[in-house]
Protein backbone atom coordinates (compact mmCIF):
# COMPACT_ATOMS: atom_id res chain seq x y z
CA UNK A 1 0.00 0.00 0.00
CA UNK A 2 1.29 3.46 -0.91
CA UNK A 3 1.26 6.41 1.47
CA UNK A 4 -0.60 8.67 -0.95
CA UNK A 5 -2.03 11.82 0.59
CA UNK A 6 -5.82 11.91 0.91
CA UNK A 7 -7.61 15.18 0.13
CA UNK A 8 -10.91 16.05 1.78
CA UNK A 9 -13.79 18.25 0.71
CA UNK A 10 -17.07 18.60 2.57
CA UNK A 11 -20.03 18.43 0.19
CA UNK A 12 -23.00 20.62 1.04
CA UNK A 13 -25.58 22.86 -0.57
CA UNK A 14 -27.40 26.01 0.54
CA UNK A 15 -30.62 24.08 1.11
CA UNK A 16 -32.42 21.70 3.47
CA UNK A 17 -32.00 18.37 1.69
CA UNK A 18 -28.84 17.76 -0.32
CA UNK A 19 -27.69 14.18 -1.01
CA UNK A 20 -29.78 12.42 1.66
CA UNK A 21 -33.48 13.07 0.98
CA UNK A 22 -35.67 12.77 4.04
CA UNK A 23 -32.88 12.95 6.62
CA UNK A 24 -33.98 16.48 7.50
CA UNK A 25 -36.57 14.69 9.67
CA UNK A 26 -33.85 13.25 11.91
CA UNK A 27 -33.58 15.07 15.26
CA UNK A 28 -29.80 15.44 14.92
CA UNK A 29 -29.95 17.09 11.50
CA UNK A 30 -29.47 20.86 11.42
CA UNK A 31 -29.86 21.41 7.66
CA UNK A 32 -32.94 23.55 8.27
CA UNK A 33 -30.51 26.16 9.66
CA UNK A 34 -29.10 26.74 6.16
CA UNK A 35 -30.70 30.22 6.30
CA UNK A 36 -28.55 31.22 9.30
CA UNK A 37 -25.00 32.49 8.89
CA UNK A 38 -24.11 30.79 12.16
CA UNK A 39 -24.78 27.39 10.59
CA UNK A 40 -22.21 28.12 7.89
CA UNK A 41 -19.61 29.73 10.14
CA UNK A 42 -19.86 26.88 12.66
CA UNK A 43 -19.51 24.32 9.86
CA UNK A 44 -16.49 26.11 8.37
CA UNK A 45 -14.71 26.04 11.73
CA UNK A 46 -15.42 22.32 12.16
CA UNK A 47 -13.97 21.63 8.71
CA UNK A 48 -10.86 23.71 9.24
CA UNK A 49 -10.24 21.96 12.56
CA UNK A 50 -10.45 18.69 10.62
CA UNK A 51 -7.92 19.85 7.99
CA UNK A 52 -10.49 19.68 5.18
CA UNK A 53 -9.19 21.20 1.97
CA UNK A 54 -12.48 22.84 1.07
CA UNK A 55 -16.20 23.12 1.47
CA UNK A 56 -17.67 22.23 -1.91
CA UNK A 57 -21.05 23.92 -2.43
CA UNK A 58 -23.39 22.42 -5.02
CA UNK A 59 -26.23 24.35 -6.64
CA UNK A 60 -29.20 24.05 -8.99
CA UNK A 61 -31.17 26.76 -10.78
CA UNK A 62 -34.41 24.84 -11.10
CA UNK A 63 -36.61 22.31 -9.35
CA UNK A 64 -36.59 18.55 -9.81
CA UNK A 65 -39.85 18.13 -11.69
CA UNK A 66 -39.27 15.04 -13.84
CA UNK A 67 -40.77 12.62 -11.31
CA UNK A 68 -44.54 12.43 -11.95
CA UNK A 69 -44.01 15.42 -14.29
CA UNK A 70 -44.34 17.73 -11.29
CA UNK A 71 -42.26 19.62 -8.74
CA UNK A 72 -44.63 18.56 -5.94
CA UNK A 73 -42.47 15.65 -4.78
CA UNK A 74 -39.37 17.83 -4.63
CA UNK A 75 -41.16 20.55 -2.70
CA UNK A 76 -42.81 18.08 -0.34
CA UNK A 77 -39.59 16.20 0.43
CA UNK A 78 -37.26 19.26 0.37
CA UNK A 79 -35.25 17.59 -2.40
CA UNK A 80 -32.81 20.47 -3.05
CA UNK A 81 -35.61 23.01 -2.74
CA UNK A 82 -35.90 25.55 -1.18
CA UNK A 83 -32.36 26.49 -2.19
CA UNK A 84 -30.36 29.71 -1.74
CA UNK A 85 -27.38 31.18 -3.59
CA UNK A 86 -24.11 29.41 -2.66
CA UNK A 87 -21.78 32.36 -3.22
CA UNK A 88 -23.31 34.67 -0.64
CA UNK A 89 -22.37 32.59 2.42
CA UNK A 90 -18.69 32.34 1.52
CA UNK A 91 -17.40 35.70 2.89
CA UNK A 92 -18.88 34.98 6.32
CA UNK A 93 -17.13 31.60 6.44
CA UNK A 94 -13.89 33.13 5.24
CA UNK A 95 -14.05 35.64 8.09
CA UNK A 96 -13.94 32.89 10.75
CA UNK A 97 -11.29 30.69 9.06
CA UNK A 98 -7.78 31.19 7.72
CA UNK A 99 -7.11 28.26 5.38
CA UNK A 100 -10.29 26.44 4.34
CA UNK A 101 -11.05 26.67 0.62
CA UNK A 102 -14.52 27.24 -0.85
CA UNK A 103 -15.59 25.56 -4.08
CA UNK A 104 -18.74 27.22 -5.41
CA UNK A 105 -20.91 25.87 -8.21
CA UNK A 106 -21.90 28.27 -10.98
CA UNK A 107 -23.41 27.50 -14.36
CA UNK A 108 -21.99 28.74 -17.65
CA UNK A 109 -25.39 28.48 -19.32
CA UNK A 110 -27.36 31.30 -17.74
CA UNK A 111 -24.98 34.07 -16.63
CA UNK A 112 -22.77 36.26 -18.79
CA UNK A 113 -19.05 35.64 -18.21
CA UNK A 114 -18.23 39.36 -17.96
CA UNK A 115 -20.31 39.90 -14.82
CA UNK A 116 -19.52 36.45 -13.43
CA UNK A 117 -15.77 37.06 -13.68
CA UNK A 118 -16.13 40.14 -11.48
CA UNK A 119 -18.14 38.25 -8.86
CA UNK A 120 -15.49 35.56 -8.60
CA UNK A 121 -12.63 38.07 -8.47
CA UNK A 122 -14.48 39.84 -5.67
CA UNK A 123 -14.81 36.59 -3.72
CA UNK A 124 -11.17 35.74 -4.29
CA UNK A 125 -10.17 39.15 -2.92
CA UNK A 126 -12.44 38.89 0.12
CA UNK A 127 -11.26 35.37 0.97
CA UNK A 128 -7.59 36.18 0.28
CA UNK A 129 -7.39 33.59 -2.45
CA UNK A 130 -9.50 30.72 -1.15
CA UNK A 131 -12.11 30.35 -3.90
CA UNK A 132 -12.70 27.55 -6.37
CA UNK A 133 -15.23 27.39 -9.21
CA UNK A 134 -17.15 24.22 -10.00
CA UNK A 135 -17.84 24.68 -13.72
CA UNK A 136 -21.23 23.23 -14.62
CA UNK A 137 -23.39 23.44 -17.73
CA UNK A 138 -26.77 22.82 -15.99
CA UNK A 139 -29.08 19.91 -16.75
CA UNK A 140 -32.55 20.72 -15.42
CA UNK A 141 -35.28 21.51 -17.93
CA UNK A 142 -37.00 23.62 -15.28
CA UNK A 143 -33.95 25.88 -15.06
CA UNK A 144 -33.89 26.34 -18.83
CA UNK A 145 -37.59 27.25 -18.98
CA UNK A 146 -37.37 29.76 -16.14
CA UNK A 147 -34.24 31.40 -17.51
CA UNK A 148 -35.60 32.22 -20.93
CA UNK A 149 -35.15 29.08 -23.02
CA UNK A 150 -37.88 26.96 -24.58
CA UNK A 151 -35.99 23.80 -23.67
CA UNK A 152 -32.61 22.73 -22.35
CA UNK A 153 -29.67 23.20 -24.71
CA UNK A 154 -28.34 19.91 -26.10
CA UNK A 155 -25.78 18.21 -23.86
CA UNK A 156 -22.78 18.48 -26.19
CA UNK A 157 -23.55 22.06 -27.22
CA UNK A 158 -23.55 23.06 -23.55
CA UNK A 159 -19.91 22.00 -23.40
CA UNK A 160 -19.15 23.95 -26.57
CA UNK A 161 -20.61 27.02 -24.85
CA UNK A 162 -18.57 26.21 -21.74
CA UNK A 163 -15.35 26.23 -23.77
CA UNK A 164 -15.99 29.77 -24.95
CA UNK A 165 -17.25 30.85 -21.53
CA UNK A 166 -14.05 29.84 -19.75
CA UNK A 167 -12.00 31.40 -22.55
CA UNK A 168 -13.65 34.76 -21.85
CA UNK A 169 -13.08 34.34 -18.12
CA UNK A 170 -9.43 33.40 -18.64
CA UNK A 171 -8.89 36.50 -20.77
CA UNK A 172 -10.41 38.68 -18.06
CA UNK A 173 -8.73 37.03 -15.06
CA UNK A 174 -5.31 36.23 -16.51
CA UNK A 175 -4.78 38.72 -19.32
CA UNK A 176 -6.64 41.98 -18.85
CA UNK A 177 -4.56 43.38 -15.99
CA UNK A 178 -0.80 42.93 -15.73
CA UNK A 179 0.64 41.93 -12.37
CA UNK A 180 2.08 45.38 -11.73
CA UNK A 181 -0.83 47.40 -13.15
CA UNK A 182 -1.89 48.69 -9.73
CA UNK A 183 0.78 51.09 -8.45
CA UNK A 184 -1.08 53.14 -5.78
CA UNK A 185 1.29 56.07 -6.32
CA UNK A 186 0.02 58.80 -3.99
CA UNK A 187 2.61 61.33 -5.13
CA UNK A 188 1.58 61.15 -8.78
CA UNK A 189 -2.05 60.43 -7.87
CA UNK A 190 -2.05 57.31 -10.01
CA UNK A 191 -3.79 54.23 -8.66
CA UNK A 192 -3.47 52.08 -11.79
CA UNK A 193 -1.16 52.42 -14.79
CA UNK A 194 -3.58 52.57 -17.76
CA UNK A 195 -0.95 51.10 -20.09
CA UNK A 196 -1.03 47.87 -18.13
CA UNK A 197 -4.80 47.32 -18.37
CA UNK A 198 -5.84 45.68 -21.64
CA UNK A 199 -9.07 45.13 -23.54
CA UNK A 200 -9.61 41.46 -24.30
CA UNK A 201 -11.23 41.95 -27.76
CA UNK A 202 -13.28 38.77 -27.54
CA UNK A 203 -15.65 38.22 -30.46
CA UNK A 204 -16.90 34.64 -30.43
CA UNK A 205 -19.86 32.49 -31.39
CA UNK A 206 -21.74 33.00 -28.14
CA UNK A 207 -20.13 36.04 -26.48
CA UNK A 208 -18.77 39.43 -27.45
CA UNK A 209 -16.63 41.10 -24.79
CA UNK A 210 -14.44 43.88 -26.18
CA UNK A 211 -13.33 45.60 -22.97
CA UNK A 212 -11.23 45.08 -19.86
CA UNK A 213 -11.89 43.24 -16.63
CA UNK A 214 -13.49 45.40 -13.96
CA UNK A 215 -11.49 43.95 -11.07
CA UNK A 216 -7.80 44.23 -10.32
CA UNK A 217 -5.95 40.88 -10.10
CA UNK A 218 -7.01 38.79 -7.11
CA UNK A 219 -4.60 36.55 -5.16
CA UNK A 220 -5.20 33.51 -7.40
CA UNK A 221 -6.41 35.44 -10.48
CA UNK A 222 -8.25 32.35 -11.75
CA UNK A 223 -10.06 30.41 -9.00
CA UNK A 224 -9.23 26.76 -8.45
CA UNK A 225 -11.05 24.99 -11.28
CA UNK A 226 -13.43 22.15 -10.41
CA UNK A 227 -15.42 20.05 -12.84
CA UNK A 228 -17.92 17.28 -12.23
CA UNK A 229 -18.87 16.05 -15.71
CA UNK A 230 -18.16 12.38 -16.34
CA UNK A 231 -19.61 11.95 -19.82
CA UNK A 232 -17.13 11.76 -22.70
CA UNK A 233 -17.60 15.49 -23.34
CA UNK A 234 -17.34 16.23 -19.64
CA UNK A 235 -14.14 14.21 -19.29
CA UNK A 236 -12.54 15.97 -22.25
CA UNK A 237 -13.44 19.35 -20.76
CA UNK A 238 -12.11 18.34 -17.34
CA UNK A 239 -8.90 16.94 -18.79
CA UNK A 240 -8.23 20.25 -20.52
CA UNK A 241 -9.21 22.67 -17.76
CA UNK A 242 -9.80 21.16 -14.32
CA UNK A 243 -7.51 21.12 -11.32
CA UNK A 244 -9.94 19.01 -9.33
CA UNK A 245 -12.64 16.63 -10.58
CA UNK A 246 -15.58 15.42 -8.49
CA UNK A 247 -17.14 12.06 -9.34
CA UNK A 248 -20.27 10.35 -7.96
CA UNK A 249 -19.84 6.60 -8.37
CA UNK A 250 -21.22 3.69 -6.31
CA UNK A 251 -18.66 0.89 -6.72
CA UNK A 252 -14.91 0.34 -7.02
CA UNK A 253 -15.33 -0.93 -10.59
CA UNK A 254 -17.27 2.11 -11.79
CA UNK A 255 -14.98 4.53 -9.96
CA UNK A 256 -11.77 3.02 -11.33
CA UNK A 257 -13.23 3.07 -14.84
CA UNK A 258 -13.92 6.81 -14.58
CA UNK A 259 -10.52 7.56 -13.08
CA UNK A 260 -8.62 5.55 -15.70
CA UNK A 261 -10.50 7.21 -18.56
CA UNK A 262 -9.91 10.67 -17.11
CA UNK A 263 -6.17 10.04 -16.63
CA UNK A 264 -5.91 8.77 -20.22
CA UNK A 265 -7.73 11.82 -21.58
CA UNK A 266 -5.61 14.17 -19.45
CA UNK A 267 -2.44 12.64 -20.89
CA UNK A 268 -3.89 12.96 -24.39
CA UNK A 269 -4.46 16.67 -23.72
CA UNK A 270 -0.75 17.08 -22.95
CA UNK A 271 -1.08 17.38 -19.18
CA UNK A 272 0.39 15.24 -16.40
CA UNK A 273 -2.36 12.71 -15.54
CA UNK A 274 -1.65 13.23 -11.82
CA UNK A 275 -2.06 17.00 -12.16
CA UNK A 276 -5.82 16.65 -11.58
CA UNK A 277 -7.05 15.72 -8.12
CA UNK A 278 -9.99 13.30 -8.39
CA UNK A 279 -12.44 13.43 -5.48
CA UNK A 280 -14.96 10.63 -4.97
CA UNK A 281 -18.33 11.02 -3.25
CA UNK A 282 -18.28 9.22 0.12
CA UNK A 283 -20.56 9.16 3.17
CA UNK A 284 -19.10 7.95 6.49
CA UNK A 285 -21.25 6.78 9.40
CA UNK A 286 -18.97 6.70 12.45
CA UNK A 287 -19.64 5.22 15.89
CA UNK A 288 -17.67 3.72 18.78
CA UNK A 289 -18.40 0.11 17.82
CA UNK A 290 -19.29 -1.62 14.56
CA UNK A 291 -22.63 -2.69 16.00
CA UNK A 292 -23.56 0.85 17.05
CA UNK A 293 -22.47 2.17 13.64
CA UNK A 294 -24.79 -0.29 11.89
CA UNK A 295 -27.60 0.69 14.25
CA UNK A 296 -26.92 4.33 13.45
CA UNK A 297 -27.09 3.60 9.72
CA UNK A 298 -30.35 1.67 10.15
CA UNK A 299 -31.83 4.60 12.05
CA UNK A 300 -30.78 6.98 9.28
CA UNK A 301 -32.32 4.70 6.65
CA UNK A 302 -35.61 4.80 8.54
CA UNK A 303 -35.69 8.56 7.92
CA UNK A 304 -34.67 8.36 4.24
CA UNK A 305 -37.36 9.28 1.71
CA UNK A 306 -38.00 6.77 -1.09
CA UNK A 307 -40.01 9.41 -2.95
CA UNK A 308 -37.21 11.93 -2.44
CA UNK A 309 -34.73 9.47 -3.91
CA UNK A 310 -36.87 9.03 -7.02
CA UNK A 311 -37.22 12.82 -7.30
CA UNK A 312 -33.45 13.32 -7.27
CA UNK A 313 -32.87 10.43 -9.67
CA UNK A 314 -35.45 11.89 -12.03
CA UNK A 315 -33.64 15.21 -12.11
CA UNK A 316 -30.19 13.67 -12.52
CA UNK A 317 -31.17 11.19 -15.23
CA UNK A 318 -34.12 12.89 -16.94
CA UNK A 319 -36.18 9.71 -16.42
CA UNK A 320 -39.61 9.69 -14.75
CA UNK A 321 -39.33 6.65 -12.51
CA UNK A 322 -43.01 6.79 -11.57
CA UNK A 323 -43.61 5.14 -14.96
CA UNK A 324 -41.47 2.12 -14.01
CA UNK A 325 -42.26 -0.91 -11.92
CA UNK A 326 -40.04 -0.58 -8.81
CA UNK A 327 -38.51 -4.00 -9.49
CA UNK A 328 -37.86 -3.33 -13.18
CA UNK A 329 -34.24 -3.25 -14.29
CA UNK A 330 -32.95 0.26 -14.95
CA UNK A 331 -32.12 0.89 -18.62
CA UNK A 332 -30.05 3.56 -20.36
CA UNK A 333 -32.09 6.36 -21.94
CA UNK A 334 -30.46 9.04 -24.09
CA UNK A 335 -31.54 12.55 -23.05
CA UNK A 336 -30.17 15.97 -22.13
CA UNK A 337 -29.71 15.31 -18.39
CA UNK A 338 -26.54 14.02 -16.71
CA UNK A 339 -25.36 11.28 -19.06
CA UNK A 340 -22.99 9.74 -16.51
CA UNK A 341 -25.74 9.42 -13.89
CA UNK A 342 -27.64 7.06 -16.18
CA UNK A 343 -24.54 5.21 -17.36
CA UNK A 344 -23.38 4.61 -13.79
CA UNK A 345 -26.31 2.31 -13.10
CA UNK A 346 -26.87 0.84 -16.56
CA UNK A 347 -23.72 0.45 -18.64
CA UNK A 348 -20.37 0.77 -16.90
CA UNK A 349 -20.30 -2.15 -14.45
CA UNK A 350 -21.29 -5.39 -16.28
CA UNK A 351 -21.31 -7.29 -12.99
CA UNK A 352 -24.13 -5.27 -11.45
CA UNK A 353 -27.74 -4.83 -12.55
CA UNK A 354 -29.89 -2.31 -10.70
CA UNK A 355 -33.64 -2.16 -10.27
CA UNK A 356 -35.44 1.14 -9.82
CA UNK A 357 -36.13 0.28 -6.17
CA UNK A 358 -32.49 -0.58 -5.48
CA UNK A 359 -31.24 2.66 -6.99
CA UNK A 360 -33.79 4.78 -5.10
CA UNK A 361 -32.86 3.13 -1.82
CA UNK A 362 -29.14 3.40 -2.60
CA UNK A 363 -29.29 7.17 -3.13
CA UNK A 364 -31.41 7.64 0.00
CA UNK A 365 -28.24 8.38 1.96
CA UNK A 366 -25.28 10.10 0.35
CA UNK A 367 -26.43 10.19 -3.26
CA UNK A 368 -24.60 8.12 -5.90
CA UNK A 369 -21.66 7.22 -3.70
CA UNK A 370 -20.67 4.55 -1.17
CA UNK A 371 -21.86 4.68 2.43
CA UNK A 372 -19.50 3.13 4.99
CA UNK A 373 -20.60 2.53 8.58
CA UNK A 374 -18.08 1.48 11.20
CA UNK A 375 -15.68 2.44 13.92
CA UNK A 376 -13.22 5.29 13.26
CA UNK A 377 -10.54 2.74 12.38
CA UNK A 378 -12.86 0.84 10.04
CA UNK A 379 -13.91 4.03 8.23
CA UNK A 380 -10.27 5.12 7.92
CA UNK A 381 -9.39 1.67 6.54
CA UNK A 382 -12.25 1.89 4.03
CA UNK A 383 -11.12 5.31 2.83
CA UNK A 384 -7.56 4.10 2.33
CA UNK A 385 -8.79 0.98 0.55
CA UNK A 386 -10.99 3.04 -1.80
CA UNK A 387 -8.06 5.29 -2.69
CA UNK A 388 -5.76 2.33 -3.36
CA UNK A 389 -8.24 0.35 -5.46
CA UNK A 390 -9.70 3.20 -7.53
CA UNK A 391 -6.85 5.69 -7.94
CA UNK A 392 -8.82 8.66 -6.61
CA UNK A 393 -6.97 11.36 -4.67
CA UNK A 394 -9.57 12.00 -2.01
CA UNK A 395 -13.20 12.42 -1.14
CA UNK A 396 -16.16 14.74 -1.33
CA UNK A 397 -17.74 13.91 2.00
CA UNK A 398 -21.53 13.90 1.88
CA UNK A 399 -23.53 14.01 5.08
CA UNK A 400 -26.31 11.87 6.47
CA UNK A 401 -26.97 14.51 9.12
CA UNK A 402 -25.26 17.88 9.32
CA UNK A 403 -23.00 18.93 10.90
CA UNK A 404 -22.77 15.61 12.76
CA UNK A 405 -21.36 13.58 9.86
CA UNK A 406 -18.63 16.15 9.25
CA UNK A 407 -17.85 16.54 12.96
CA UNK A 408 -17.50 12.78 13.47
CA UNK A 409 -15.07 12.53 10.57
CA UNK A 410 -13.05 15.54 11.74
CA UNK A 411 -12.87 14.43 15.37
CA UNK A 412 -12.47 10.65 15.11
CA UNK A 413 -11.32 9.58 11.63
CA UNK A 414 -9.01 12.39 10.52
CA UNK A 415 -6.63 11.94 13.50
CA UNK A 416 -6.19 8.27 12.54
CA UNK A 417 -5.42 9.17 8.93
CA UNK A 418 -3.02 11.86 10.13
CA UNK A 419 -1.11 9.33 12.22
CA UNK A 420 -0.90 7.13 9.13
CA UNK A 421 0.54 10.01 7.11
CA UNK A 422 -2.50 10.23 4.84
CA UNK A 423 -3.81 13.67 5.86
CA UNK A 424 -1.64 16.67 6.67
CA UNK A 425 -1.48 18.03 10.21
CA UNK A 426 -1.22 21.67 9.16
CA UNK A 427 -2.17 23.69 6.09
CA UNK A 428 0.89 24.43 3.95
CA UNK A 429 -0.14 27.50 1.97
CA UNK A 430 -2.11 30.72 2.12
CA UNK A 431 -4.42 30.16 -0.86
CA UNK A 432 -6.69 27.33 -1.94
CA UNK A 433 -4.44 26.51 -4.90
CA UNK A 434 -1.31 26.46 -2.74
CA UNK A 435 -2.92 24.01 -0.32
CA UNK A 436 -4.21 21.83 -3.16
CA UNK A 437 -1.21 21.71 -5.49
CA UNK A 438 1.54 23.81 -3.94
CA UNK A 439 1.31 26.36 -6.79
CA UNK A 440 0.48 30.05 -6.44
CA UNK A 441 -0.79 30.28 -10.02
CA UNK A 442 -1.95 27.95 -12.74
CA UNK A 443 0.98 26.29 -14.55
CA UNK A 444 2.29 27.92 -17.73
CA UNK A 445 0.94 25.12 -19.93
CA UNK A 446 -2.64 25.53 -18.69
CA UNK A 447 -5.03 27.11 -21.26
CA UNK A 448 -5.78 29.98 -18.87
CA UNK A 449 -2.11 30.92 -18.63
CA UNK A 450 -1.62 30.64 -22.38
CA UNK A 451 -4.71 32.73 -23.14
CA UNK A 452 -3.76 35.36 -20.58
CA UNK A 453 -0.26 35.65 -22.01
CA UNK A 454 -1.66 36.19 -25.51
CA UNK A 455 -4.02 38.97 -24.31
CA UNK A 456 -1.17 40.81 -22.60
CA UNK A 457 1.18 40.47 -25.57
CA UNK A 458 -1.48 41.84 -27.92
CA UNK A 459 -2.30 44.61 -25.45
CA UNK A 460 1.31 45.75 -25.23
CA UNK A 461 1.52 45.97 -29.02
CA UNK A 462 -1.37 48.45 -29.13
CA UNK A 463 -0.07 50.77 -26.39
Amino acid sequence: MTNKRIYLNAFDMNCVGHQSPGLWTHPDDQAHRYKDLEYWTDLAQILERGQFDALFLADVLGTYDVYQNSREGAVRQAAQVPVNDPLLVVPAMAQVTKHLGFGVTASVTYEHPYSFARRVSTLDHLTKGRVGWNIVTSYLESAARNLGLDTQIKHDERYTIAEEYVEVCYKLWEGSWEDDAVVRDTDRKVYTNPEKVHDIHHNGTYYTVPGAHLSEPSPQRTPVLFQAGSSSKGRAFAAKHAECVFISTPTVTVTKSYVDKLREETKRQGRDPEEIKVMSLFTPIVAETEESAQEKLAEYRSHASYEGGLVLLGGWTGIDFSEYDPDEELRFVENEAIHSAVETFTKIDPNKKWTVREVAEFVGIGGIGPVVAGTPVQVADAMEDWVEKTGVDGFNIAYAVTPGTFKDLADYVVPILQRRGRIRKNYEGATFRENLSGNKRLPDHHPASQIGKTVQEQGKQTV
